[in-house]
């Protein structure tokens, strides 16, 4: 990166690793420095929450409003309909409306945590519904007006359609029109709000360029596009999925607790990488605590966890899960804060076995899994090893609230109810 920004933004943005490209970088910081600027981000309504692979962008969007400038998170009540097929090897299971609009409502929770959408001033975020435009649209004079910009050569030669059709897997009629869509929102919020960016990860610059090129031709204005890296942790795994499962945003789909742990057990290569962009921290203290050795990291990985559980979850959720972590890793015992089952009498009945119980606290996908965690010595019962599989727990054992751990990092607590 050869360019030297004026712009806060864009500064932040190289400073902090969040930059993987731009489609313009003297014209997009030469307009962020002539006053407060909207930009977008848009998130289709798959799930009821978003988890960490998306907090890279919603972090921009908190800068991008930090340095003075208006976050417009623009939900895709109308592509989810569709669904995106960038970089997928397969289509998209259709949701139905009722299921979306649901999607919508946990999914702006997890927004209010890190963007400012009730104040007063210039910058206010926007939260934003593409349904609003698409849902009306009449096929025909789409096809007309809009249709006729693009050339299916040119989307042909998008690395993400590429990808599949090399593959020889199908993409269907309706996955193809899903750029045309993202393209038209870019036109639309450029018409009504004067958005002149839109960011998102670097599988998105396809759909991006589209857009931009559609409102020049259609408007004749002079937009932007802005693409962060596609994260991985330093072991190649998909930054935002765990081995129990994807690491949510939404405390009812994943417990602060749990969501601090995530953060506790990055790997020691990750960590400095990490804090500059999930958390504000100046960029020197960053790398100062990245480059910490042996036990040392340990404390970079907790001031981690508390930092980005402060951001998703409030200062007061980071501080307890850090108060559960220490008493249960340091002293063994059993921390108040830790996912809990909790059996009714009618559903423990004469009893329980463990290999079920340990499905049931969510520490095993299924009863082979926990099995093999116990053949190989990596479940414990109150910290000692479990190696009996046709354990069976009562009402007497439950007598008081017991601790299952699956290896070292994963604990859950079981009572009765």
């Amino acid at each position: 990166m050869t360019y030297h920004p004026k712009s806060d933004f864009i500064a932040t943005m190289i400073e902090r690793g969040f930059l993987a490209d731009c489609t313009d970088y003297q014209g997009l910081d030469e307009a962020l420095m002539s006053g407060c600027k909207s930009a977008y981000i848009g998130f289709d309504a798959t799930a009821k929450s978003l988890h960490v692979g998306s907090l890279i962008q919603i972090m921009m969007l908190r800068w991008f409003q930090k340095t003075g400038h208006q976050p417009i998170t623009l939900m895709g009540g109308g592509t989810t309909k569709v669904g995106d097929p960038s970089f997928r090897a397969d289509e998209r299971p259709l949701l139905g409306p009722e299921q979306i609009d649901e999607n919508i409502a946990g999914i702006k929770k997890v927004f209010s945590a890190f963007i400012d959408f009730d104040s007063d001033a210039e910058n206010k975020a926007l939260m934003l519904n593409n349904a609003e435009w698409l849902d009306g649209l009449n096929y025909l004079d789409f096809l007309r007006d809009i249709g006729r910009h693009f050339s299916v050569n040119r989307m042909l030669s998008f690395e993400s359609v590429k990808s599949r059709l090399d593959r020889e897997q199908s993409l269907s009629f309706l996955e193809f029109n899903y750029m045309i869509l993202q393209a038209y929102d870019f036109l639309e919020l450029n018409r009504r709000y004067g958005c002149v960016l839109q960011m998102g990860g670097s599988d998105q610059w396809g759909n991006i360029v589209n857009g931009i090129d559609l409102t020049r031709r259609v408007l004749d204005h002079e937009i932007y596009g802005l693409t962060s890296p596609l994260l991985t942790t330093s072991d190649g795994k998909k930054m935002g999925k765990s081995q129990d499962g994807a690491v949510w945003l939404n405390a009812d789909m994943r417990s602060p607790y749990e969501f601090w742990q995530f953060w506790r057990n990055t790997t020691d290569a990750d960590v400095g990488r990490f804090l500059k962009l999930y958390t504000e921290m100046p960029v020197d203290e960053c790398d100062r605590l990245g480059a910490l050795q042996g036990s040392e990291i340990n404390e970079a990985k907790i001031r981690l966890a508390n930092e980005v559980t402060t951001l998703a979850h409030g200062a007061a959720a980071a501080a307890t899960a850090e108060a559960t972590a220490r008493e249960v890793f340091e002293k063994g015992g059993v921390g108040g804060d830790l996912p809990t089952l909790t059996l009714s009498p009618e559903e423990l009945g004469d009893g329980m076995s463990i290999v079920q119980v340990i499905v049931k606290s969510g520490l095993a996908k299924s009863g082979k899994e926990a099995k093999r965690l116990i053949a190989e010595n990596g479940a414990k019962l109150d910290d000692a090893p479990l190696t009996d599989a046709g354990l069976m727990i009562d009402a007497g054992a439950l007598s008081s609230p017991i601790k299952l751990s699956a290896g070292k990092k994963r604990h859950a607590l079981v009572q009765l109810g």
